[in-house]
């Protein structure tokens, strides 16, 4: 199946927007872990509003703690593919979005952003009192009991995992990436020896001449219960062996 990137997206010239035309269920059906890339450079204005989309995904506290660095320039491209152990699709993509996230970022993003927050109306008074009360105290104890990591992580997971399905949605291929070195990725980002930074994912992506075929998912009731954990959820739709067959047509993730 080929990608048709033209066909998948336009802008709206009265609000300057980019729209796509395939629903988020589709989207999440469709999308595929892609490892072999084309050359083909992606639009500028498709990689600014990825970046745009990414930075839209919801935060604890909505602090934001995802650092992302988009990178096209070659040379840093062929830093990060020998700090993901030399996986070619790391080369071979023509962007890559690394999703880092800053571990003491919210002692100076609490109060510009609870402000703004205010400001636009989306948090009252009281509730503003209440994330400059409440946050920095909960903040401070993640870090205490070293969990902070944890938790900027599980926020920039999300922002990743939304940008991906973004990606798709307007005809590009990607592929989500946990295998790599931290240290070396931070040298290849300009973070060297940076302590408050990790890493969270890389998000290559770029275009692929096919869609490569789905391996299939477990029926819902494999992995997913009802209200307790090993109480299967039902889906009439999905049984044994023809539930696993089934999910060969929906399932978009390897």
């Amino acid at each position: 199946m080929l990608y048709d990137p033209a066909s998948r997206y336009k802008w709206r010239q009265e609000t300057g927007l980019m729209e796509t035309q395939m629903s988020v269920p589709e989207v999440i059906r469709r999308r595929r872990t892609v490892r072999g890339f084309k050359p083909d450079p992606v639009p500028e204005e498709i990689v600014r509003e990825l970046a745009r989309l990414a930075t839209c995904a919801p935060s604890s506290w909505n602090l934001q703690p995802w650092r992302i660095v988009v990178v096209t320039d070659e040379a840093v491209r062929l830093a990060l593919q020998r700090a993901s152990y030399n996986q070619k699709q790391v080369g071979e993509a023509p962007v890559t979005f690394v999703f880092a996230f800053s571990l003491g970022g919210w002692r100076q993003d609490l109060e510009p952003m609870t402000a703004q927050a205010e400001r636009l109306g989306a948090w009252s008074p009281e509730y503003a009192a209440g994330v400059r009360r409440n946050a920095p105290t909960q903040q401070e104890l993640l870090d205490k009991r070293g969990l902070m990591r944890e938790f900027c992580l599980r926020d920039t997971v999300v922002a990743a995992t939304q940008t991906a399905l973004a990606a798709e949605s307007l005809g590009l291929a990607t592929c989500l990436m946990s295998g790599w070195q931290e240290q070396r990725i931070k040298a290849a980002i300009g973070a060297a020896g940076d302590d408050d930074l990790g890493i969270g994912l890389l998000l290559d992506m770029g275009y692929s001449v096919e869609l490569p075929r789905s391996p299939g998912r477990f029926p819902v009731s494999h992995t997913v219960s009802w209200n307790r954990l090993g109480v299967p959820f039902p889906d009439p739709r999905q049984s044994g062996a023809e539930g696993l067959e089934n999910n060969l047509e929906t399932a978009r993730h390897d």
